[in-house]
């Protein structure tokens, strides 16, 4: 049994310090840039700019990975 709670531990550790690092790369180098503010685009371009699309992908991939991590850290802690 405790090898189980220190396997999820390590892991939940592991992917949360990833994906908050991937989060934080993603967050200051993918920004889609140019001379405009975000909401200076129209609504319909938006939705279709790829470098914005790519940049919201990987925001809800990293947040995806930093929530599993911390529910496998609170998985070890109360098995």
């Amino acid at each position: 049994m405790r090898t189980i709670m220190g396997l999820f531990c390590l892991a939940g550790g592991l992917l949360f310090l990833a994906s908050a690092a991937a989060h934080i790369c993603v967050r200051v180098r993918w920004r889609p840039r140019g001379v405009h503010a975000r909401d200076d685009y129209y609504h319909e371009f938006e939705d279709r700019h790829p470098e914005y699309v790519r940049y919201e992908k990987w925001l809800r991939i990293t947040l995806g990975g930093a929530s599993l991590g911390i529910l496998l850290l609170f998985l070890g802690a109360i098995l």
